[in-house]
């Protein structure tokens, strides 16, 4: 809740509160139109840009809006079919324990709302300070309508800090009537959970030129799978002798109803060295899926459930067509199907809009964060772990302008072990800014956020805090900057030869020999390792303080010439991963 990374903001007197404390906000039944003015004012009903369905059915559809002046989220929540009551609430990864609730029920006779809290049994508790605000309440044909606010941070050791970054909203539906707060059951009630990024930045909508065109690509009509989840792919391609042109903004096309089945979407563009690709229209992990599309992952577009257009800065735009540039693109759709709907047919995917009046820069894409390697891992059983990768200035030196780059956007990328990812930028050793933070990320819930205050980049190192699993794992970060440059890819990993003085130790203080043979894999040798206290508090030491190996690398996956350098200081480093293992 609030004191996890919460900021000193200034409470209310505890008298008021306890004056206030246990209230409720009587409302009729749900039939009667309802409108209660408690502090501030509402927003206007139209006004609510940020929209998802809640539930796979789509019974509650939610919508907000952001004052950032006021530090305050308004809700708008659509309940298509009210029975006896909703919980709607927050927690920090879905759980219905120790959650921050808003809570309407009814006894069958009477309506009430509040605020509450959930113990770590699940239980609910009525919160003695209602930061849960009720504004107002109508019926309408199409269901009923609650509107409440709840300010970002509220001092209450109770309520969750909303924040940047990835938010796990829950949802509960009362089936029947409950006489009191403490009567309901979480656990007996149809209930889950929905993925945001609640506080959106700040960023002004460039004006688009009168020679803008678009492009749509879609699924053509196909049968959403009756499983819970597919990732579905569908190649698309560019028009012959297609010129080069810039992508300055796309958005999402949803068909109407599958709101709640499409998670998220991607187009990738394919790699420039094959002539032609195959047309392929199925599962992305079928057994005929041609292996030649596991070389599309050049990403154009991507887009997760309450995201919006994404707009490229006005002077630079994201290149495709032309000379170097493949025709073929790749389409992928993940749908969440939970309920396994039969039948559904789908047609969403991206609209491009493009010009060929080329911006003053070509955008880029730089990949941060641990090399895809073996020789970092987490130990198995261990609630948080910390790993950190560094893109240093002995990379920038060599690959950036001498006037820098400006990062404006970043898209954070781990696997199943990531739950809290930072990206920060430093110099001289210590912490200037934070490019991109989740304190609640989920691998789940992967979407390209703009950066509100472009951040610009000379000769720097940035830091990538996450998760990473022994043998599967990622922790990147997609940084969207300009000018373009030749480097593509800055990361780190520990030091290979210090790893294997580490089993070399373990060898000398431990019973059981861990083979350091060549012919053994370092998988295979962290299998090996016996998980006591001593070998773990000494790995994570390895982690924190040998050398690291940089890799350096343009697009064409070719060296910039680097080597192993000692860690900058990492003493700012001090966040923490939960890991999966």
């Amino acid at each position: 809740m609030q004191t996890s990374g919460s900021k000193p903001c200034p409470c209310p007197s505890f008298k008021l509160r306890e004056v206030v404390s246990m209230y409720f906000t009587m409302i009729a039944v749900f039939l009667v139109v309802l409108v209660v003015a408690l502090q501030g004012t509402a927003p206007q009903e139209n006004y609510f840009p940020y929209k998802v369905p809640l539930d796979p059915q789509g019974l509650l559809e939610l919508s907000w809006n952001v004052s950032y002046p006021q530090q305050v989220v308004h809700f708008q929540i659509l309940v298509k079919d009210p029975k006896f009551g909703l919980l709607f609430g927050m927690s920090d990864r879905g759980e219905f324990e120790n959650a921050d609730l808003a809570v309407l029920w009814s006894d069958g006779h009477n309506s009430y709302f509040g605020d509450a809290w959930s113990d770590e049994k699940g239980q609910l508790h009525m919160d003695s300070q209602q930061d849960y605000q009720l504004l107002g309440a109508h019926r309408a044909p199409e269901g009923l309508y609650l509107l409440f606010r709840r300010a970002f941070s509220t001092c209450d050791p109770k309520d969750y800090l909303i924040e940047d970054g990835t938010v796990h909203l829950i949802y509960g539906i009362l089936e029947k009537p409950v006489h009191s707060l403490h009567a309901i059951n979480t656990s007996a009630i149809p209930r889950g959970l929905q993925r945001v990024q609640l506080l959106k930045p700040n960023i002004t909508v460039p004006e688009l030129p009168s020679d803008m065109k678009t492009m749509e690509i879609t699924a053509p009509d196909v049968v959403i799978p009756s499983q819970e989840t597919t990732y579905w792919c569908y190649m698309a391609e560019l028009p012959e002798s297609f010129p080069k042109h810039h992508i300055i903004m796309y958005e999402p096309m949803i068909t109407a109803g599958n709101e709640a089945l499409v998670h998220h979407m991607e187009v990738f563009q394919c790699a420039a060295e094959f002539d032609s690709f195959p047309h392929y229209n199925g599962p992305c992990d079928s057994k005929m899926k041609p292996e030649r599309l596991n070389f599309c992952r050049h990403v154009l577009a991507a887009w997760a459930m309450g995201a919006q257009a994404f707009y490229y800065p006005e002077e630079a735009g994201l290149a495709f067509g032309g000379p170097g540039s493949s025709r073929y693109l790749r389409l992928e759709i993940h749908y969440h199907n939970p309920l396994v709907f039969k039948g559904r047919r789908d047609s969403s995917g991206i609209r491009l809009y493009y010009t060929a009046t080329l911006r003053r820069y070509d955008a880029g894409i730089m990949e941060l964060g641990l090399v895809y390697t073996p020789v970092m891992a987490i130990p198995p059983g261990e609630a948080e772990f910390l790993l950190t990768g560094y893109c240093t200035d002995k990379c920038t030196r060599l690959a950036l302008p001498a006037a820098g780059i400006r990062i404006f956007a970043s898209q954070l990328h781990t696997h199943l072990a990531g739950r809290k990812v930072v990206t920060v930028l430093a110099r001289d050793g210590r912490e200037r800014q934070v490019v991109n933070a989740d304190s609640h990320y989920s691998p789940h819930f992967q979407v390209r956020s703009p950066v509100a205050a472009q951040r610009r980049i000379r000769h720097v190192y940035l830091s990538r805090q996450g998760g990473f699993g022994i043998m599967e794992e990622m922790c990147v970060n997609y940084v969207h900057y300009y000018p373009q440059t030749q480097l593509e890819l800055c990361k780190s990993a520990v030091d290979p030869g210090y790893l294997h003085r580490y089993f070399n130790l373990v060898n000398r203080f431990n019973d059981e020999e861990v083979c350091t043979c060549p012919q053994v894999s370092v998988p295979q040798q962290f299998a090996s390792v016996p998980w006591n206290t001593f070998n773990r508090d000494v790995l994570r030491s390895l982690y924190s303080f040998a050398p690291i190996s940089m890799h350096c690398n343009k697009s064409s996956a070719v060296r910039f010439p680097v080597r192993t350098t000692l860690k900058p200081n990492s003493d700012m480093f001090c966040s923490k991963t939960r890991g999966n293992r």
